[in-house]
Order: structure tokens, then sequence, then C-alpha cells
């Protein structure tokens, strides 16, 4: 059960969260023109590049198209950008916002496809799995993979598990915050978590949109707010069905500062009081759980989402990411540089310090 210290001091500062932190800087920040210009898109003119930490940043979130998934993706309708990606254009962008490195993901709507039998979906995991992997090959030092799997398959994805990291060497395993109704905490998927954990995987997750919620308005596209509502269902599927308790040992990366949690944070320190019979999966606290994910930064790089983000997790949880093709690394950067949350050592923390403790591949 949650203590009875007030959420105000329970979510205060920590010393460790935003060192760079003013109310008069943020105030400044948000009055000024940061907001619109961490909302640049690709093509934006685009100065030097910052001279902190340039060339040596490491994005955990950065999408590549495997031609396997372009394939099946084409069929359904997928965007445009995805299409036309390219190894090219993605080290051009790399280089243009001083990235050393990226861990490349498949974007939504990833490998699994309800229409798809069990052996179509190994196969797509298969190749595309491959294909990343001949892409770290080929550009030594400048990409790692985040490895797909067939989720609604137990046995296959616990078979492409072990041929990811064993004989690939992925740097992780990436999934969807959610598979049809189903998100990453549901009981369905222990088997599949009591593997990650055993092997202490990092698990990179990235939004979707629920079978409930594809087309709820037609002028507002899921991206827009089911993205965000989905990656804060996943959390909370991961933390009230006793996945993060049972499975500790699975370090999460969740997408764009974490969706809404940050704005819902009080309802989730409180849910143990709502649910006793979840109490006792927290015996600190609700926050504490909350504080040992990860964090990206990817369309989350202005002074609204990051102060929300830093008031109550540390900055050694968050993480760059930038949502390469749908936003540029320098957006992020420039954009991280002008919320006014971050003094230089934070700057470097997120940008190379934490990844490298989750990424052994760049620390050479």
């Amino acid at each position: 059960m949650e203590d009875s210290q007030p959420l105000q001091a329970r979510l205060r500062h920590c010393t460790d969260c935003s060192p760079g932190t003013s109310r008069r800087g943020f105030l400044l920040g948000a009055l000024g023109s940061a907001a619109l210009a961490a909302c640049s898109t690709p093509g934006t003119s685009q100065p030097p590049a910052m001279a902190l930490g340039a060339g040596r940043r490491i994005d955990v979130h950065h999408h590549a198209s495997p031609p396997a998934w372009l394939a099946v993706a084409r069929q359904r309708g997928i965007d445009g950008l995805a299409i036309n990606w390219s190894v090219e254009k993605s080290l051009a962008d790399m280089d243009r916002g001083g990235v050393q490195a990226s861990v490349v993901s498949i974007t939504t709507p990833g490998v699994v496809f309800q229409d798809m039998d069990v052996a179509a979906g190994r196969r797509l995991a298969r190749e595309c799995n491959e294909w990343q992997a001949q892409l770290v090959r080929d550009h030594p030092g400048r990409f790692g993979f985040f490895a797909a799997l067939p989720m609604r398959d137990t046995e296959g994805s616990l078979a492409e598990i072990a041929y990811a990291l064993d004989v690939l060497k992925a740097d992780g395993i990436g999934l969807l915050t959610s598979y049809g109704d189903k998100w990453l905490g549901d009981p369905s998927y222990f088997p599949i978590m009591e593997e990650l954990n055993r092997r202490k995987a990092v698990v990179y997750t990235h939004p979707t949109a629920a079978n409930c919620c594809g087309n709820l308005q037609a002028n507002v596209q899921p991206v827009m707010i089911e993205f965000g509502t989905d990656t804060t269902r996943t959390i909370a599927s991961v933390l009230f069905n006793g996945n993060a308790r049972r499975f500790r040992d699975i370090r999460w990366i969740f997408s764009h500062a974490g969706g809404t949690m940050p704005f819902l944070v009080e309802r989730f320190v409180r849910n143990p009081i709502l649910v006793p019979s979840s109490a006792a999966l927290f015996p600190e606290g609700v926050l504490p759980e909350l504080r040992r994910f990860y964090y990206d930064t990817a369309q989350t790089a202005n002074p609204s989402a990051m102060s929300a983000l830093t008031r109550i997790i540390p900055t050694s949880q968050i993480v760059f990411g930038t949502d390469y093709p749908y936003r540029t690394a320098f957006d992020h950067v420039k954009g991280l540089r002008e919320a006014g949350t971050f003094d230089a050592a934070a700057l470097a923390m997120i940008e190379r310090t934490t990844a490298l403790s989750l990424l052994p591949r760049f620390r050479g």
C-alpha cells in the first residue's frame, strides 16, 4: 500500500533527476520558441551540429524497413516514410545529428498480423531479424538492433529469442505495446517474459493502436492520441498484473517519455488503494517501480514533456530516441537543449552514458 507521505513530496525533484532545471528556465522555454522548434519536420534546415557529445550519441528509437516486412506491410497501406527508408538516408540523418550509432527496430504494425498463420509469422520474424543483423554487420559501429518476435506464438517466440540473442547477437528484443486485445503484462505472455527475465534482456517497446481504438475519429490519427495511451496501458499492465515484480531483471524501455503516464502518475501511485489486492506487488509503492524503467525522448524533446517526465523519473533512466524516419535526430538534439530541463552532464547521460550501460556493443 502507498505510504501516507503527500504525493507532491514523493514526486519532488531528486538530485539526479534534472540538474539544470529551474522554474524560471522552464517558463522561459515554454513561453519562447523552443516548443515550436522541437516540432520541426524532416527537411528543416539544420545549423551546425551541437558541440556537446557531437558524433557520440546513441539513438535507441530508430526504425528500419526490412524488405520481407515491407512486402507484407505494403499490402496493408503502411506509411510512405517507412516505405522510402534507406540505409543511406539513415546514416545521413545520424551524421547531421551527431549520432554515432542507432539501434534499429521495426515500427508498427510490427511482424504480427491477424491473418497470418503460425508458420508465416515465424518466417517473417526470422527474415526480418536476419536482415537487421546483416545491416549491423555491414556497418560496424553504426547500428545495433532489437529483434522482433511472433508474440501470439509462444513456442515460436521462445525459439526466436534464442536465435536472435545467441546467434544473431541482437541488442535486445523489440515489442509492440499491445497485440490485439492483450498488453505486455498479460499472463499469456508470462512464459516469454520468464525467458527474457532469465536472460536479463533489454526489451524496447513501441506503441501501436489496440483493437479497441484504431479508428475512433476520422480526422485524428492513432499516432496523435492512441500511441501514447497504449504505452500507458502497457506500463500499467506490466505493473498491475505482477509482471514487473515477477520479472525484475527485464530492462524495459518505454517510448515517447512513457506516453501519458507522467500526467497520470497520481492515478498510478493510488491504484493499490483502489485495488487492494494489488498492494502486495508494491511493498515500497508504485513510484519506485516506475523509476526502474527506462524512457526514451522520441517525439517528446520539448519543455512540457521533459519537465513532466523528470518530475518523477531520474535522468539516469532517460535515453535518447528520435523515431527516425518520422522525425530527425537534429530535431531531438536541438529540442533537448531548448527544453530548459537539462545541463551538460544530464545531456551526456541521456544521449550516451545510460545507453552504454544497456548496449555493450557500443562500449568499445
